[in-house]
């Protein structure tokens, strides 16, 4: 729907100017020649957008979350668990075996002890909140170049190992949120060990030690230890609600002692989750709660994780109505976000960043490892102090679905905005680059001004042309 036209030949050559190239070599020429050769125009459009329901996303993320929790508005529910394998360094070693200090009547060695130690980086809820975790054994590794979605199970898909390491543990978030450093749940493995082949063991460290004496090449690297000694852990929620936790990393850890320089001394052997080692957060939602929400037509929501996306209808025929050998310079479209309805101590954020791409890439963009090229996918981040996301220029993005318009799909028109965490790299001392954009799994929620309901739309799409005289 249209909503007004203006046409000002001199005032907008700035607005048109800045738009259309980001450099300023030769501005000054080209401003005074342009302006007796083109007429600028402006006009504004409504943009219809709708909630869509995001079943699963591309859940292949460094950092791991842990719990359950209500959110206090909408009332939905979401549980999360996650899997991660441990890396090994490249042609890692222990001690000589013959300096080991524990030893059983065969002369085996033994580990005095081993542990998981899962650190956090965050948390959203109730510290006090009492939650139980379980943590099991792997039986084997999910492939690491595999592309896993929130919505994959490790338990469910058989890859958890029956008769394998199963530890729970209860704990509350209070520790963390009062302690400045090494905030962590431990848990540890000291009880009796058997492994896939029957054989025994004082615990699961010394299972680990003694797969190294056997043969040091299956810790020559990371793929080598997690096919052939830890396959990885896999950590549910199985019980509490009111926290959850930020994963920023998963620790195993090992004991020992043994002799140097007639010294006896600890050992510490450590495997951690990081980068290098494959990781996946499980998500599970309130399905039926989604379906009320999504179906909520006064306004769209955004929720993570895995939660609901809005889908945006852009109008490209009435931008390109009678604009067809017109320049398109600009394309401005701000979404609002409506205020929470009930007040709470653990309200949910509104998503920091959002990502803006056709419907049709929107499974394509991640499992590529895409990132936003400002041409047919853009980032917005919300300005607190407006309660907005902006997006100031996706022209290009309207002449790309303009020429795709007679390739058949039913979403030609449609893009999505999806919530995303964002990595920067630097280049310097002043300058920095966008190296990785992936779906937010953290907790947030908000509703967004627009929904099917709004025959009127109060979305607009604010148009820049240019065509010669």
């Amino acid at each position: 729907m249209r909503i007004n036209k203006s046409w000002a030949a001199v005032l907008l050559a700035g607005l048109f100017f800045a738009s259309c190239d980001d450099t300023t070599d030769e501005i000054g020429g080209s401003l005074v020649d342009n302006i007796d050769r083109l007429n600028i125009a402006t006009d504004t459009f409504s943009v219809s957008t709708r909630s869509i329901i995001a079943d699963s996303v591309l859940a292949r993320n460094t950092t791991g979350y842990l719990g359950k929790v209500r959110d206090p508005e909408t009332g939905t529910y979401v549980t999360c668990n996650y899997m991660t394998q441990f890396h090994s360094l490249d042609n890692y070693i222990y001690p000589n075996i013959d300096s080991i200090v524990s030893k059983n009547g065969a002369g085996q060695v033994i580990a005095d002890s081993c542990e998981l130690r899962v650190f956090l980086s965050g948390f959203y809820g109730d510290s006090l909140a009492t939650m139980k975790l379980t943590a099991y054994e792997m039986d084997k590794p999910m492939v690491d170049n595999g592309s896993y979605y929130s919505d994959y199970d490790p338990l469910k898909k058989g890859y958890v190992r029956d008769g394998g390491i199963k530890k729970t543990k209860v704990y509350t978030l209070h520790d963390y949120a009062e302690r400045a450093v090494n905030r962590n749940i431990r848990i540890k493995l000291n009880e009796p060990y058997t492994d896939k082949d029957g054989k025994s063991y004082e615990n699961y460290g010394t299972y680990v030690m003694r797969k190294f004496y056997e043969d040091p090449k299956n810790f020559a690297n990371s793929f080598k230890f997690t096919n052939n000694v830890v396959p990885g852990f896999y950590f549910a929620n199985s019980g509490g609600l009111g926290s959850m936790a930020d994963v920023q990393l998963t620790q195993l850890n090992i004991y020992f002692r043994y002799i140097e320089n007639d010294s006896v001394y600890v050992g510490t052997s450590s495997f951690a989750g990081t980068e290098e080692a494959l990781s996946t957060t499980n998500v599970v939602n309130d399905k039926e709660a989604l379906k009320r929400l999504a179906a909520d037509n006064t306004c769209t929501y955004l929720k993570t994780p895995a939660g609901i996306f809005t889908e945006v209808t852009l109008p490209v025929d009435e931008i390109y109505n009678g604009h067809e050998n017109d320049s398109i310079n600009s394309a401005k479209v701000v979404f609002t976000c409506i205020n929470n309805k009930v007040e709470s101590d653990y309200s949910l954020s509104a998503p920091s960043t959002l990502l803006m791409i056709p419907l049709d890439s929107l499974h394509s963009f991640f499992d590529n490892e895409d990132i936003a090229n400002y041409r047919t996918s853009f980032l917005a981040t919300l300005n607190t102090s407006s309660n907005t996301y902006t997006f100031n220029n996706v022209s290009s993005l309207v002449k790309a679905m303009y020429a795709n318009k007679k390739s058949g799909s039913a979403n030609w028109n449609k893009a999505v905005l999806v919530p995303v965490q964002t990595t920067y790299s630097s280049l310097g001392s002043n300058s920095t680059v966008l190296t990785s954009v992936i779906n937010d799994m953290a907790m947030s929620s908000t509703r967004l001004v627009g929904g099917s309901e709004n025959t009127n739309s109060p979305i607009r799409i604010s148009v820049v042309y240019s065509k010669n005289k």
